[in-house]
């Protein structure tokens, strides 16, 4: 007996690993070959495509489609509507249908993507970075990096929690929320 909740209107095709303790809502779609992690929630209208990988401790929000090639670590956060994609030159008069074709997307563990933000396939968004709503991510995301706008940009850093990061002169910060220390250095934030 399963061990997961599914809304009566949710279809999961064969083939399909769900987690203990995942919540998924009205009008969700779970393709075969997918596996999905423990604790999970998948909102109201999610698709997730052949083959993706879901970590546990998810959150996908209302309105998101996971397509083959994306593979989500745990705690990743998907807000309402963001978008991924799986090929970066489309055609319907030349189709590129089949795993041969699509470029792989990887979400490290605890990133948060906002609601409407676009991620170009064949990026990897690293851990713990935040993505603002509506931005376009067209290139790799270093770890705990604040991304906004199209194409989307550095604009600071943020910490496990999801908290502005300031750093001192010598580059060392303290999350505000979870007493954890980090350090800049090159460009790149590391979690001390």
């Amino acid at each position: 007996m399963a061990k997961y909740f599914k809304h009566e209107s949710t279809y999961i095709d064969d083939n399909v690993e769900i987690g203990d303790g995942t919540k998924v809502w009205h009008f969700t779609h779970i393709q075969s070959g997918s596996r999905i992690g423990k604790n999970c929630v998948l909102g109201q209208n999610v698709n997730v495509g052949n083959n993706v990988v879901i970590g546990s401790f998810c959150k996908i929000q209302n309105n998101v489609s996971i397509y083959e090639g994306v593979t989500l670590e745990d705690y990743v956060f998907c807000g309402p509507s963001m978008v991924f994609t799986n090929i970066i030159d489309p055609r319907c008069k030349y189709p590129q249908v089949g795993s041969e074709f699509y470029i792989k997307t990887l979400v490290k563990e605890g990133a948060s993507i906002g609601a409407n933000a676009t991620i170009v396939c064949g990026n990897t968004i690293g851990k713990n970075a935040m993505i603002g709503a509506g931005a376009v991510v067209t290139k790799d995301v270093p770890d705990f990096a604040l991304m906004v706008g199209n194409p989307a940009k550095i604009i600071g850093w943020v910490s496990e929690a999801g908290k502005r990061l300031n750093f001192d002169d010598d580059g060392f910060a303290v999350c505000e929320k979870s007493g954890k220390k980090y350090r800049l250095v090159d460009s790149r934030v590391i979690e001390l």
